[in-house]
């Protein structure tokens, strides 16, 4: 009797006082904190069914939003780790898209890189693509939303017709320059996106790795996720494809960035090269560490410890990633105009990165522009098609694009528009 006359209440305000707390405060933002996300919902639901759901619950739209279409279809809830990949696309207002989605009808050269870079902007919009191969003049497209008259232009005329139409997500917020040739510093840029993705996706996996160590093997909560044994797969799947495309990163930068600012001045680089050493061990380490979880008994105090090892581990290799890409961009790619490149050699330069980066570029292209909010996506296949030649930048925008994918886009062989 001392609960009082609702024991269970009173028991989910004990735990959740206790909790809240705990070092792990709640957090201001629409995700918990990967320690809380799975000893509070039991609680949080029981206070939501007493209480009139006034605790709220997790914004689970924002990964949602920035998420190409066949990607969507696919998502039934949000892990915890799944967070939005930058703080300006982080979802402030739920997106619900329209049901049924409205249907666009598009037509242009399928010869064109152009046409492919549309497609894959059109993609993470709500509607249902209807294609419709033609030999359009170079770079001009004809676009129809619902039975609205018919629009022509380039490419960046009918995004931002669809814009007008359908504003989210945003894939326009870059202020579009004027420019005769390929802009100046494009290799930097495309760096630093390329730093925004991995962050992206180490974050993630560092708040799944959070959450393995508090669980201590306990089964997730997402029933999708499996067995303890077979989430520990998946986690070191996603990691194995991050390491793979941080390698590449820093393997490119030694090969075509650093040696351009090694030129204009010798030693320039040395300490940047050094922190790539430095995080060399532990990037391999969390590899072998992951490895070695999988054979020890879930539950276990071994299991225990080596999931709390791992997750400080994941937490020191962002540390140093962030400082690592903080100090290239503040320090280093801003002296890439006392370079003087002239704009082929810019050129020239994203070509040789795009093809040191082969991995990413390839079978790691859809989980590489994951980690981009749309806008930022948009803008790195832009890059691509600037830089390269026709060929080449139609075959790599033909991995994010593609007839046999499920993405909902119906290609038309017929002449009605």
């Amino acid at each position: 009797m001392l609960l009082g006359p609702y024991p269970l209440l009173a028991l989910a305000s004990f735990f959740l006082i206790h909790y809240t707390h705990s070092p792990f405060k709640l957090s201001s933002s629409p995700l918990l904190p990967p320690q809380l996300s799975l000893s509070l919902p039991p609680i949080v639901d029981l206070l939501n069914s007493t209480m009139g759901n006034c605790l709220g619950k997790p914004n689970d739209d924002r990964h949602y939003q920035h998420q190409p279409q066949q990607q969507q279809q696919k998502i039934k809830k949000i892990n915890p780790s799944e967070i939005a990949p930058a703080d300006q696309f982080s979802g402030h207002q739920k997106f619900s898209p329209p049901s049924p989605p409205p249907e666009v009808r598009l037509c242009g050269d399928p010869a064109n890189p152009a046409t492919y870079y549309v497609r894959f902007g059109l993609q993470y919009k709500p509607l249902s693509l209807r294609f419709f191969p033609s030999q359009m003049p170079l770079s001009l497209f004809t676009i129809r939303f619902e039975d609205d008259d018919p629009v022509s232009g380039s490419s960046e005329t009918v995004l931002q017709y669809i814009e007008s139409k359908l504003p989210k997500p945003p894939l326009l917020m870059r202020e579009k320059k004027e420019w005769d040739d390929t802009p100046p510093f494009t290799v930097v840029r495309t760096a630093e996106l390329q730093h925004r993705s991995m962050m992206w996706h180490l974050e993630r996996v560092v708040r799944w790795g959070q959450d393995l160590a508090t669980r201590g093997g306990a089964v997730a909560v997402d029933p999708s996720m499996g067995t303890p044994r077979m989430e520990l797969r998946k986690f070191a799947k996603s990691y194995g494809k991050l390491l793979e495309v941080l390698l590449e990163h820093a393997q490119m930068e030694e090969r075509v960035i650093f040696p351009i600012f090694n030129a204009a001045d010798r030693g320039l680089c040395t300490s940047v090269n050094e922190e790539h050493a430095r995080d060399l061990p532990i990037m391999n380490g969390i590899k072998e560490a992951i490895k070695s979880i999988g054979v020890l008994d879930a539950g276990t105090p071994n299991h225990r410890e080596a999931l709390y090892n791992l997750s400080a581990r994941l937490e020191k290799l962002q540390e140093n990633c962030k400082e690592h890409f903080d100090e290239e961009e503040k320090n280093l790619f801003p002296l890439m105009e006392a370079a003087d490149l002239t704009s082929g050699q810019q050129r020239k330069a994203v070509e040789q990165s795009i093809d040191v980066m082969q991995a990413t570029h390839s079978h790691l292209f859809r989980f590489f522009m994951e980690g981009l909010v749309p806008h930022e996506a948009l803008e790195y296949t832009d890059l691509l098609i600037n830089c390269m030649n026709k060929e080449k930048a139609i075959s790599k925008l033909r991995i994010l694009v593609d007839e046999r994918d499920q993405t909902g886009m119906i290609l038309e062989n017929d002449s009605t528009f």
